[in-house]
């Protein structure tokens, strides 16, 4: 294993362009990348519910939908251990103290295999007990279980990746975590034609082409153990354990917007199933993928934001935390606008490309739902860009107040309220909302809390 770099060499701040390079340069040298991983993760992500729709049916795409507050849990877990983790990294390695970087890194790795088992042990043992839980009936049941146990084995290898991919980062290496992304998304869609369409091996297909695809991304990211330039070092031999818990709190924004994703997906499906059948819950799932690559693009630019600003937080240098938000806020309106227009100019086109023909009633009702759901945009990546960087700054209370506010209190209360006091449709004017109302929480914490105040509270 590569020795520790002497913690005192002031190399190390030379060769850091996250504390000493131009802003824009630098902020595009972390963006781009993430961009690239996380939306081609995406973009398989999308195919793969492209595949199953048309070419297995739209049940099938309701019980993929109805595993979700499931996988939210484990997702959820895995980011908050990631992100909590790898800022505090980023923190240590503002500072120069590159041995307590590997440390973090270190437990982090340790700490998330053994949890990623632990849950799809459990998701395997209680898997029945799960799907009666989610509100499946005795016609998706089976579905969700071809999906999920064949996939449950490679969710490890995943949570692996995602560990490796933020830290990886931090070290600044954000073109070999891109690079691992991509390839793996690509392997995904080439395995999904292949099993499902030629193999015509269905759900199980689906969940093989995806399983096996994520651990294309964990071999590459593995080979960073190779790169002799490499700052970061992986020991079993730790102490202070605790740390992977103040790591956790760290993150813990991340773990309330996985869990409360879940949550709401949950109320929206038993809503849905309730009142309008499988049909219903087919149809947010169409929406939900088409928000996905929006969501995706608004967690790239919160990613960026949390490695460079962590840096800089444990720099002490709060005029270019400043000059990365603002960078970040423009873009995020930017990718607002991209993301709405086709859903107001084009909505038909965009449902028609997850569903058969023949499903008009599925249609029809995603036709109704995007007219509507389109709005969330509007704050959705201010919101989350501003809980990013609590998280960097290390204020994860309030950084979890944010995410609390948009993904749990506001949508699931107002949810609630709305499907039984307004009718039809109109019920999910409560996700719009939602996003507005964190959106003027989440500025009056801004205000507060805005960098050069913790950076003079961090002196």
């Amino acid at each position: 294993m590569k020795p520790y770099m002497n913690p005192e060499s002031s190399d190390q701040d030379i060769n850091n362009t996250a504390v000493e390079g131009s802003i824009l340069p630098t902020f595009l040298k972390y963006l781009i990348p993430s961009l690239i991983g996380i939306l081609a993760m995406s973009t398989a992500a999308i195919i793969d519910a492209i595949f199953i729709g048309k070419y297995v049916g739209d049940s099938a795409l309701a019980a993929v939908n109805l595993i979700m507050p499931f996988m939210a849990l484990l997702f959820g877990v895995g980011l908050t251990l990631s992100v909590g983790g790898s800022v505090r990294a980023g923190k240590y390695i503002g500072e120069n103290n590159y041995k307590a970087a590997s440390a973090i890194f270190s437990k982090t790795l340790v700490v998330m295999t053994l949890v990623s088992i632990v849950i799809c042990g459990l998701g395997y043992l209680l898997h029945e007990l799960l799907f009666k839980g989610f509100g499946a009936n005795d016609e998706v049941a089976p579905l969700m279980a071809q999906y999920l146990l064949p996939l449950l084995p490679f969710l490890v290898a995943q949570m692996i990746t995602i560990v490796l991919y933020f830290f990886i980062r931090v070290d600044g290496r954000p073109n070999l975590a891109a690079i691992a992304l991509a390839l793996g998304s690509v392997i995904n869609i080439v395995l999904d034609y292949v099993f499902i369409v030629q193999f015509q091996w269905g759900l199980k297909g689906a969940a093989l082409a995806t399983g096996l695809a994520q651990l294309i991304p964990m071999l590459i990211l593995l080979s960073y153990f190779f790169d002799k330039n490499r700052q970061l070092v992986f020991s079993f031999k730790q102490d202070h354990w605790f740390e992977v818990f103040n790591a956790l709190y760290n993150g813990l924004s991340e773990f309330v917007s996985e869990i409360s994703a879940g949550v709401i997906a949950f109320i929206l499906n038993w809503l849905l199933i309730t009142s309008v059948g499988v049909h219903g819950v087919a149809a947010i799932a169409v929406i939900n993928y088409i928000l996905m690559i929006g969501f995706m693009m608004f967690f790239s630019l919160g990613d960026a934001c949390q490695v460079i600003i962590s840096q800089n937080f444990g720099a002490k240098k709060p005029k270019r935390i400043g000059q990365f938000l603002k960078l970040a806020f423009v873009f995020s309106i930017v990718v607002s606008v991209l993301c709405i227009l086709p859903m107001l100019l084009f909505p038909k086109t965009l449902i028609s490309m997850f569903l058969q023909d023949q499903a008009h009633t599925t249609i029809d009702l995603a036709m109704g739902y995007i007219q509507i759901i389109w709005a969330v945009f509007v704050f959705a990546g201010l919101n989350m860009i501003i809980s990013a960087y609590l998280t960097a700054v290390h204020l994860p209370a309030q950084s979890a107040l944010v995410a609390v506010f948009r993904t749990l209190i506001m949508p699931s209360m107002l949810l609630l309220i709305f499907y039984f006091w307004i009718p039809s449709i109109h019920f999910l004017w409560a996700l719009p909302l939602a996003e507005l109302v964190t959106f003027i929480v989440a500025m009056i914490i801004f205000i507060k809390f805005k960098p050069s105040s913790v950076v003079v509270a961090l002196v």
